[in-house]
């Protein structure tokens, strides 16, 4: 899961529903652990009892969200993207700026898969979804295919 670190009322609901889709498939949701996008979906699979992994930038475990129940705190900056990337079998992604579009980069680079909600629109290899419940299905089945 990557997106915005800052996002609206609507983005954030988004967000949850695909977290909370996501446990309830039986995913561990990984994200970078802090606001916006990463919060909101933290909190939407805590709420359908998933495990949520934040990979933070920083070196301090406390800058992670309330949600996040396994913290890994790399000390890296941007260059955890990176990390996150390769430890996710698929990517959704929520809105987002640059951060989200280097990860957007890196998973395309190494040949991951992609679904975009609402986000960065850069090739035709992304699969975009229209609905939470969407990009949910769209990245399990992408994942499976991944294998």
């Amino acid at each position: 899961m990557i997106g915005a670190g800052s996002c609206d009322d609507a983005t954030a609901r988004s967000a949850f529903a695909v977290g909370e889709g996501l446990a309830r498939s039986g995913c561990a949701l990984v994200c970078g652990g802090l606001g916006g996008v990463m919060e909101a979906a933290c909190r939407g699979a805590r709420s359908a009892g998933g495990l949520t992994i934040g990979i933070l930038p920083g070196d301090t475990p406390d800058d992670a969200n309330e949600w996040v129940e396994l913290v890994i705190p790399t000390g890296m900056g941007i260059a955890r993207n990176a990390i996150i990337v390769r430890s996710a079998r698929a990517l959704i992604a929520i809105d987002g700026g640059p951060g989200t579009l280097s990860e957007i980069a890196f998973a395309l680079q190494l040949g991951g898969p992609v679904v975009s909600l609402g986000s960065w629109d850069v090739s035709a290899d992304i699969v975009k979804a229209d609905t939470p419940h969407s990009a949910v299905e769209l990245a399990l089945q992408l994942a499976t295919r991944s294998d």
